[in-house]
């Protein structure tokens, strides 16, 4: 009996230790994936605060816990066992998938710049707009967001899913629910910090403490330069991101002269001594920006030909 009572123990202690391992092995597999999808998580975390303004402060966060929640439904209910049949039925449809959302980042970077150049995409509302009441204009800003942000999980979950294709389904899963959740629970978090900056520091304004009142101004002045900085920090990342996937891309069907060009353009720059980890790591992304930009450039050019669309756009 003893005997038996200790086999069945060391039986479980072997259990606890899988499941441990699994844990780590899940854990580990998500930050990667998390880390891999950094350009377009910064990118989706400086689109959202503008579906939150205009509103009266008393709506900016419920606002925002809508889209969340509208986040976390389009990740969980449609991406991710939508990522696990293609994984476990057409893993060979993951890079063309890849690739062409890729190309609709740098499409959606390149378009916005197009727009700031030439002086487009100035934000008028239209007439149709200014029509709604507060309750409907809401109710379309958060479908709006919902929409984008499909989109924008959509990129996420294929990056994670192709640094997961060789873990087993379950890892998969769990992993993809994991980086899900954790980058959910961040954009948003970071996004209802923004939007509510400039409320602190209104109310750190009030305050008798002349350093609070200083650091109260400053917060609200600096609002407009840190949504600046955002927009344009996530429109480089979406060239960065997409470009470098549109790399890879070409490199998994061994198209192997520009992604042998950036490699060795990134080992030159790697040689610098001390920093040349940071300097490779420059220079590659640098040069995928840069292929994420052409790309991107030639997609916007041939849809501003198309009859019609430029008329619509304004």
């Amino acid at each position: 009996m003893p005997s038996g009572l200790a086999a069945l123990l060391d039986d479980v202690a072997t259990i606890a230790k899988m499941a441990a391992a699994s844990v780590d092995d899940v854990s580990a597999a998500a930050g990667r994936a998390s880390m891999k999808a950094a350009g377009v998580v910064v990118d989706d975390a400086a689109v959202t605060p503008g579906y939150a303004m205009g509103f009266s402060p008393q709506r900016e966060l419920p606002i925002i816990r809508k889209i969340a929640i509208g986040s976390l439904k389009n990740k969980f209910l449609i991406l991710l066992p939508g990522a696990l049949v293609i994984s476990a039925f057409a893993p060979w449809a993951l890079t063309p998938l890849l690739m062409a959302g890729g190309a609709y980042l740098c499409f959606e970077a390149s378009e916005k710049l197009w727009e700031k150049l030439a002086g487009h995409g100035g934000g008028e509302i239209a007439p149709e707009e200014l029509a709604l009441s507060s309750v409907e204009q809401e109710k379309k800003m958060v479908g709006s967001a919902i929409r984008t942000d499909l989109i924008l999980s959509a990129e996420i979950t294929a990056i994670a899913l192709a640094d997961l294709a060789e873990r087993p389904l379950a890892t998969q899963a769990a992993a993809l629910a994991l980086v899900g959740l954790l980058i959910t629970v961040a954009v948003y978090g970071a996004v209802a910090l923004i939007v509510k900056m400039d409320d602190i520091g209104l109310h750190l304004a009030e305050r008798r403490s002349a350093s609070a009142r200083a650091l109260g101004r400053g917060l609200v002045h600096a609002m407009p330069l840190v949504l600046t900085g955002l927009a344009t920090i996530g429109t480089l990342a979406m060239l960065w991101v997409g470009g470098g996937i549109l790399v890879h891309g070409l490199h998994e069907y061994h198209l192997d002269l520009v992604p042998g060009v950036i490699e060795n353009l990134g080992h030159a720059a790697g040689q610098v001594p001390l920093i040349g980890p940071v300097t490779e790591w420059l220079a590659t992304a640098a040069a995928s920006a840069v292929v994420g930009l052409v790309i991107g450039g030639v997609i916007v050019a041939i849809l501003h030909l198309i009859p019609g669309r430029h008329r619509a756009a304004h």
